[in-house]
């Protein structure tokens, strides 16, 4: 799980959304709402790519290594389970076009060579 110190760059990005839009709104008084809209889309999009990221490393289906094998997806060519193969980074792209980087474990089937991402 993650810890209080993600709590806390969670709740200072957030603080950072409401004092991004308190300064904007004052530099943007005849804003349209669909102008609004935008203005806080981006400024959230941040925060939850913070979120996303972290949430997604904080699960143990990241980590192929503290799961027993029963535990672990079959490989989705010949359904034996998978074997941990080592870590990796891999960039993605979210909704609002934020990058995040999860660093994960890859897998390998031992029976017919797939090689994949696990999901989780």
């Amino acid at each position: 799980m993650w810890t209080k110190e993600t709590e806390a760059d969670w709740r200072r990005l957030a603080e950072e959304v409401a004092t991004g839009m308190k300064e904007w709104r004052l530099a943007h008084p005849k804003a349209t709402f669909k102008e609004i809209e935008t203005a806080l889309d981006e400024r959230l999009a941040k925060v939850r790519a913070r979120m996303l990221q972290d949430v997604a490393l904080a699960s143990r289906a990241a980590d192929l290594r503290v799961r027993p094998e029963e535990e672990r997806e079959g490989c989705p060519r010949c359904g034996h389970p998978l074997e941990h193969q080592g870590e990796e980074t891999r960039s993605l792209t979210t909704h609002y076009n934020q990058s995040i980087e999860l660093s994960r474990s890859y897998a390998l089937c031992p029976i017919c060579g797939t090689r994949l991402f696990p999901p989780g």
